[in-house]
């Protein structure tokens, strides 16, 4: 990312997830704030929807595919916490928050939300919040933290985050952006927690085909090319032992493509088998 700017990736998740709003149904994920905190209005996600088209090579399945993936893990990302926060939780993390704006739909009043991201994107959204009139709620933690300088531990305990309590930690789009040993250390730190305590993220498995080497080389490309390079790949059977290892228990690990079909009964299918998968484990 570039100084003093918001991830160009957090930025693109939030326009794809946006453009979900107004433009596929059956809708996977709602949103009511997705356009209100960019700025924009829908003639503008449609030309930018033109111009993904054109940077995927005229396939018109692909941005579909996409967001339909990106709607469908934040969505099961919230069930989580919903179904948490029934049986007793009062906390969630976001880490890599970017422009996620469950914090400012929290339907529950007792919900301690804490926001980490980087500094300058977290800059950047408080900008954007005040700019779209999207008020800042007693409920929400801002956690800025730059993890050349500092570590989610310390962190967190600035902003006053309790450790012998129960939490959920959503981490969506960011492990196949980091090290295998920074992956590993978060999951521990994690997996400390107060129980029961759960974790859902999503992660790229390796290509085994070469159709599949083509089709991630082309994603590896391009955001590659705005700095922000894929760093891991796993297979399930691995990240399942990492994510043991750590100290989870309970785990389901599932393609993208079952959480999609799971909440539409179909999902567009990939030009690949090589999907993201979304794992969700509990101490």
């Amino acid at each position: 990312m570039e100084l003093g700017q918001p991830s160009r990736t957090a930025m693109a998740t939030a326009y794809a997830r946006a453009y979900h709003q107004i433009a596929d149904e059956p809708r996977v994920f709602t949103d009511p704030l997705a356009l209100r905190i960019l700025g924009v209005d829908e003639a503008e996600l449609i030309e930018r929807n033109t111009a993904a088209l054109e940077a995927a090579g005229g396939d018109p399945s692909w941005p579909r595919r996409r967001r339909s993936f990106l709607a469908g893990r934040a969505r099961f990302a919230e069930e989580t916490v919903r179904a948490a926060v029934a049986a007793g939780t009062r906390q969630v993390v976001i880490l890599g928050a970017g422009l996620d704006t469950f914090a400012y739909r929290n339907p529950f009043p007792e919900l301690r939300v804490y926001e980490v991201d980087h500094p300058d994107t977290q800059e950047w959204k408080r900008h954007r919040l005040a700019e779209s009139g999207i008020a800042v709620p007693d409920s929400l933690a801002f956690v800025p933290i730059d993890f050349e300088t500092s570590t989610l531990a310390a962190g967190l305990a600035e902003a006053g985050f309790p450790r012998d309590e129960p939490a959920v930690f959503v981490w969506l789009g960011v492990v196949m952006y980091l090290t295998s040993d920074a992956i590993v250390g978060t999951l521990k730190y994690i997996a400390q927690q107060a129980p029961p305590t759960q974790v859902v993220f999503d992660y790229l498995v390796p290509a085994t085909t070469s159709e599949e080497a083509t089709y991630l080389k082309v994603r590896a490309d391009r955001v590659g090319a705005v700095g922000e390079p894929f760093l891991s790949y796993f297979t399930a059977d691995e990240m399942a032992a990492v994510v043991a290892d750590a100290g989870f228990t309970g785990v389901e690990n599932q393609t993208a493509t079952e959480v999609i079909a799971g909440y539409l009964g179909t999902a567009p299918q990939p030009s690949s088998g090589n999907t993201p998968r979304i794992l969700r484990a509990t101490n």
